[in-house]
């Protein structure tokens, strides 16, 4: 019978499985927004539940997904790409937002309430799938079995 250990995680597990983790929550989140939303203001609702998980969802995991791109990028260039993103998500929901004031086809609290429950879930989420992650603080050269020195 043979050892076989565990594969070590890469450097970037935590964040693929912020990633994971943060959709399966947002893929929760959109169900009971959707029926909620739907079985409270009908038609309304169910756009408002979905135009606000597409906005709160999307405004979270673009972070993890941009962070997840930068980690492999010079630290000066990934804190530019990140910071450039952030800036350029915070428009997009500005004009977002600006575009939906002109409309009343759904439901403003279903859309109010599914945007804060995305980021709460989604960061949750993340946060959870980050922590449950093991990876060594140490990592030593493959073949290295010398315990002595």
């Amino acid at each position: 019978m043979t050892f076989t250990p565990n594969p070590i995680p890469g450097p970037d597990a935590p964040l693929k499985s912020a990633l994971r983790y943060g959709l399966i929550g947002l893929a929760v989140l959109v169900v009971l927004a959707v029926a909620i939303g739907t079985a409270t203001a009908g038609l309304p609702g169910l756009w408002g539940a979905l135009i606000g998980a597409a906005i709160g969802g999307g405004f979270i995991l673009t972070t993890a997904a941009v962070v997840l791109f930068g980690a492999k990028l010079p630290p000066s260039t990934a804190g530019l790409i990140i910071l450039v993103s952030w800036v350029g998500k915070l428009l997009v929901v500005l004009l977002v937002v600006a575009v939906l004031q002109q409309f009343d086809f759904y439901n403003r609290m279903a859309l109010f309430l599914t945007v804060v429950g995305a980021l709460l879930i989604v960061l949750g989420a993340e946060t959870y799938g980050v922590l449950r992650q093991k990876v060594p603080y140490v990592t030593t050269p493959a073949g290295d079995s010398d315990t002595g020195e």
